[in-house]
């Protein structure tokens, strides 16, 4: 059959992978396409840079359709064009993580997730952009600049998964990577009207220099459906003996039918933790329409209280956080020359880091354990928690961080994303759903937390919340409602 340009950059996932392994498209004609749409559209908002040649691209996906006339098929992502997040290495393409000095860096190996989409058949085109070694929630970088939001680019896309996200609202790619420390998958889903999923930790394998205390920080996936979402996850996940702590789930168990009955679920409403989070205007109001959803699938909503320390939570993660991105960062920060070039809030991390003990690590990670217990208590009593995934909607993006919120003062460059913590410090489950668009047009989603490796049955919630809700369907970015 004849699939016009418009309808294969469209297309689900799932549905173009469909049509790929069944002869009904060339992975040419999905490359050309996509390359095209990609030419019109991303001038307007930066999300995929360092773009490979066209020509070269082309090549390799008639090398894909060649493998499928023989019966070769490589994976579900066969012929999918790919644009790694900018801070995961791949072979043979420059991976700046948005540093000036590593702008021309050229890895000889794959990371673990990226190795793994390209053992299912994508083919990478490029990169999407991300903040300075993913330090903060807003995508600009010296090396690239900055990336606007799909639905108003003189807005931050946000971070530090942002260009993934942007990209994939626009429909640039079919299904992205990104990676998640402080809600780097799930900040930039909301504000893009997109699915950020960050799984339980050790699902979806990494393997830094450090593989043992870094377990703040997990990769994961971002798709505009949920069986998307899924089937990219399924790519992902499994376990690599590279990385100590991955789990030995079959990442089969995402490829099945996520439809499932919801009802009777009981669902915790967290909101801004009893007034300690300093909210934007608006986000709750959405994020309450939004519970309507659960109601009408059938679930049980509840007020719910964190009843542990907030205050805590954040001094365990401020001081957990300053500790590895001074383990990661503090090389380049005794070079005077790469120092210079660093921007202050990595600084700031990383003398923070360099001020601590022994003892005060000790503390934050029993302080975590802590938290990790209360956790699942509260787990007891509901099967799933829900809060915002920002609490602020998309902002000026020559803005490179928010430094108040209705009234409050932001103490640090990442306060403003203080509500996505609960989930990263627990290593529990957590996806952002869209919720609506306030006023003046802004997105905004929720988080769903759920029990550790608990992934599949978030999954499927969070798909009966997209049927009664279909928000991505709903609005589409003016640029393509246009076209």
């Amino acid at each position: 059959m004849s699939v016009p340009d418009t309808q294969l950059v469209n297309a689900d996932a799932v549905t173009l992978s469909g049509w790929i392994h069944g002869r009904n498209v060339s992975c040419r004609d999905v490359m050309q396409a996509f390359l095209g749409h990609i030419d019109r559209v991303n001038p307007a908002v930066n999300a995929i840079v360092a773009r490979r040649d066209p020509d070269e691209l082309l090549r390799e996906a008639e090398a894909s359709d060649a493998a499928l006339a023989r019966g070769d098929s490589i994976g579900w992502m066969h012929g999918f064009p790919q644009a790694p997040k900018d801070l995961a290495a791949v072979r043979g393409m420059v991976t700046s993580q948005g540093a000036a000095f590593l702008a021309q860096d050229v890895p000889a190996d794959d990371a673990i997730g990226i190795a793994r989409m390209r053992e299912a058949g994508s083919i990478f085109i490029g990169r999407t952009n991300t903040p300075e070694f993913g330090l903060g929630s807003q995508s600009y970088n010296p090396v690239y600049g900055t990336t606007g939001n799909a639905y108003d680019p003189s807005l931050t896309g946000g971070g530090s998964s942002g260009g993934a996200a942007v990209a994939l609202a626009l429909r640039m790619l079919p299904v992205a990577d990104g990676s998640d420390m402080m809600g780097s998958l799930r900040n930039p889903a909301a504000f893009n009207n997109v699915f950020g999923f960050r799984p339980t930790f050790g699902l979806v394998p990494s393997a830094s220099p450090e593989r043992f205390l870094s377990q703040l920080s997990t990769d994961g996936p971002m798709a505009r459906t949920v069986p998307d979402l899924a089937m990219l996850l399924s790519v992902q996940a499994g376990r690599d003996a590279r990385a100590p702590f991955s789990l030995d789930s079959d990442p089969a168990q995402f490829t099945q039918e996520l439809s499932a009955d919801c009802a009777g679920k009981r669902i915790g409403w967290l909101g801004d933790l009893d007034g300690h989070l300093a909210t934007e205007p608006g986000v709750l109001d959405l994020c309450r329409t939004g519970l309507n959803a659960f109601s009408d699938i059938g679930c049980h909503i509840e007020d719910a209280s964190l009843g542990f320390s907030a205050d805590r939570l954040w001094d365990s993660w401020v001081t957990l956080r300053h500790f590895l991105v001074a383990g990661r960062l503090g090389g380049f920060y005794n070079d005077p020359v790469k120092r210079a070039q660093l921007k202050p809030e990595a600084i700031w991390e990383i003398e923070n880091g360099f001020a601590l003990t022994g003892k005060d690590v000790y503390a934050a990670s029993t302080e975590r354990s802590a938290w990790y217990a209360h956790l699942m208590a509260l787990f007891e009593r509901y099967d799933y928690l829900v809060l915002p995934s920002a609490q602020v909607f998309a902002f000026d993006a020559k803005q490179h961080w928010p430094t108040e919120i209705a009234g409050r003062q932001m103490d640090t460059y990442h306060r403003w994303m203080e509500v996505v913590i609960p989930a990263a410090l627990g290593g529990i489950p957590a996806i952002s759903v869209p919720v609506g668009f306030d006023p003046q047009g802004r997105a905004m989603g929720m988080q769903i937390l759920a029990k550790p490796r608990d992934d599949l049955a978030l999954l499927q919630l969070a798909y009966a919340y997209d049927l009664a809700t279909e928000w991505v369907k709903k609005k589409v970015p003016a640029v393509l409602s246009d076209a």
